[in-house]
């Protein structure tokens, strides 16, 4: 019989993923998601539950730049959801929630003695708050903070799980600094479907510069701008595609700059083709727990210049696939490290074999092996779902890829 683990969250991002390599796997008991059913993936549909009534209007509010009304149905959207799952969840081994959407859930899972994760795909709320705040303020503009109740929920689930995931050493530092003790912390990078993302032949010479995400201050929009702006190259053009948000779309008017194309949304299975054809990937993020467009791009045969705050370093070997650069560095500053002083050479010719194949095995085939999880110590009273859950792997790529990044483990 196999170890059953039931996956919360209430949209998609790397949580469906994961439950499908856990249905390959024999491991998924189900989905729980606030996804309508014909958005869900195919092969998950008949374990998934679904609960979109609300989330799917905060979504939309989000996907129009609603933001008022966004804002105001963005707690109610993550917490009736998590009630929801928490009358609903059906018994399972281990629960592993996104953080935000599970602490009724995992507080029901706990009471029939599952295992309770807590998987962060960022920085510790409280230090993401703080860093927002700072460069919202660099920035010139009035900032938000994180919902209070938002706040104080993640605090409490990374109190009460048994386990809490992260995606990179940026994101494990933080918790460390926060005071979470590193028996209760296990860091699993994610990978990329090597199916979707693939390199293609570039149509042309021109030398281009891509980026795919939220178009935010969090995303350090402002820098790549800045450093465009900068960059002394011929025929050089900076491609942008994601949601715009406000305060990025009043900085973008100030840059009439012809080498800028702004494409807005492209959806997922579309994005190899633009990563194709660029010449290099640039995320300048200011806080970003694991930048998965970075490995797509490399499985599409770009080098990545990024920031110590997207999860590189987890990723990839500085100087080898791309560069790893602080953040707010724009260039050219006359530092070895400034990011776009190194772009011209990152050329694709000198890209293609080092990232499309290094994407292989260090980010490829949807690698993250739940390998080694530390659930001895965390819960000994249920020592045989402990020792399952540590034995259970969840080798998504190449069982022969070469041992390095992928992996739960400490960094």
């Amino acid at each position: 019989m196999s170890f059953k683990v039931a996956v919360i969250s209430a949209g998609r991002f790397w949580a469906f993923d994961l439950a499908e390599q856990m249905r390959r796997n024999g491991s998924l008991q189900k989905l729980y998601t606030g996804y309508p059913l014909f958005k869900v993936d195919a092969p998950l549909r008949p374990l998934a539950r679904t609960f979109p009534w609300v989330f799917s209007a905060c979504m939309a509010a989000h996907r129009f730049g609603w933001r008022r009304l966004a804002g105001w149905l963005d707690w109610p959207a993550l917490d009736t959801f998590d009630h929801w799952v928490a009358r609903n969840l059906e018994p399972a081994e281990a629960v592993v929630a996104l953080s935000g959407y599970g602490l009724h859930a995992r507080r029901a899972a706990r009471q029939s003695g599952a295992l309770t994760v807590c998987d962060r795909g960022s920085s510790h709320i409280a230090f993401a708050n703080r860093l927002l705040a700072e460069e919202y303020g660099r920035q010139g503009f009035s900032y938000k903070p994180i919902d209070p109740r938002l706040v104080e929920k993640e605090r409490q689930e990374y109190a009460e799980a048994d386990l809490i995931t992260v995606p990179s050493t940026f994101a494990y530092d933080t918790f460390l600094k926060e005071g979470i003790a590193s028996a209760k912390l296990a860091k699993i990078p994610y990978g990329v479907d090597l199916s979707l993302f693939q390199p293609r032949p570039k149509k042309n010479e021109i030398f281009r510069i891509v980026y795919v995400g939220q178009l935010s201050l969090r995303k350090g929009i402002p820098y790549l701008l800045e450093a465009v702006r900068g960059l002394d190259l011929p025929g050089v053009e900076l491609v942008l595609i994601g949601g715009l948000s406000e305060e990025v779309k009043s900085i973008l008017a100030r840059y009439q700059d012809p080498r800028i194309h702004f494409l807005g949304f492209i959806p997922r299975h579309r994005l190899s083709h633009y990563y194709s054809q660029g010449s290099v990937f640039v995320l300048a993020s200011v806080e970003e727990g694991f930048g998965l467009v970075q490995a797509q791009a490399m499985a599409c045969g770009l080098p990545v210049i990024a920031t110590t705050n997207t999860g590189a370093a987890d990723l990839f070997t500085d100087g080898v696939e791309g560069f790893i650069v602080p953040i707010r560095d724009p260039g050219p500053s006359g530092k070895k490290s400034s990011t776009f002083m190194r772009i011209p050479m990152c050329e694709r010719r000198w890209a293609g074999p080092h990232c499309a194949g290094s994407a292989v095995w260090a980010a490829g085939k949807l690698t993250a092996n739940w390998l080694s999880l530390p659930t001895r110590n965390i819960m000994p009273k249920n020592e045989l779902a402990a020792d399952r859950l540590e034995g259970l792997a969840f080798n998504w790529g190449d069982p022969n890829r070469p041992p390095g990044r992928g992996g739960a483990q400490p960094p």
